[in-house]
């Protein structure tokens, strides 16, 4: 009988305690006068708390998020390219010093002493070297993710004399901050990460001309096809 009077004068608006994170605790003179001298403890309600929610958070740091392809229009990206001198000593060149104030065709092959970039693409630009110039171009640059030591021999392999100035984009920051990587660690040569192929041309720095080819491939980043552009 008595847990039923309590029932039945516990009023729950004011009596039962409800909380999730903040418990509120009345007096007894706040209680009904029969419920404050009876000897049956109050009984309170926990409402338990929300499950916990797990939230992942993207970052959208360029550490984790890979570089749109460059584009006709962009500003070519600063980076840090190397070469070796006439007397083997190790020299840098940024790429705003390539650049800047001069019309520059630079490209880039997959690989020093690699077929088709041996066989066709570097010569390909080398002969047409006079003629490109003739039609003002400045400097033309051939750039890969090679090693400054191995841009110079595969130069002296093929006799490159001073048309082309090979430069070494060894940790692929150039190739990395284009957008143009080319992941070949599945292949049986464990060629690693290195550059699509491709052709451009940059005016003080903004491109103006861009062939990029579809991985290694050799369809429109020739010498050739530069000089139709021009």
């Amino acid at each position: 009988m008595a847990s039923l009077a309590a029932a039945k004068l516990l009023n729950p608006a004011a009596a039962v305690v409800s909380f999730s994170s903040t418990v509120r605790l009345f007096s007894p003179t706040q209680l009904p006068f029969r419920l404050r001298h009876s000897s049956l403890p109050i009984r309170r309600q926990y409402k338990p708390a929300a499950a916990a929610t797990t939230v992942t958070k993207f970052s959208t740091s360029a550490s984790t998020i890979a570089a749109a392809t460059i584009s006709v229009g962009d500003k070519l990206p600063e980076a840090t390219l190397s070469y070796l001198d006439p007397s083997d000593e190790l020299q840098t060149l940024t790429v705003s010093d390539l650049t800047a104030g001069k019309k520059a065709v630079i490209f880039a092959v997959p690989g020093a002493f690699t077929p088709t970039c041996s066989q066709k693409h570097l010569p390909g630009f080398v002969q047409s070297s006079s003629e490109l110039r003739a039609r003002g171009v400045d400097v033309i640059a051939c750039v890969s993710v090679n090693d400054a030591f191995v841009m110079k021999a595969w130069k002296e392999d093929l006799k490159v004399g001073d048309e082309v100035l090979m430069l070494s984009d060894g940790n692929g920051d150039f190739t990395r901050a284009l957008g143009v990587e080319l992941d070949l660690s599945d292949k049986p040569v464990g060629l690693g990460v290195r550059s699509r192929r491709y052709a451009l041309l940059a005016e003080d720095g903004v491109v103006k001309v861009l062939n990029l080819e579809e991985g290694g491939a050799f369809t429109n980043s020739s010498a050739e096809d530069m000089l139709k552009a021009l």
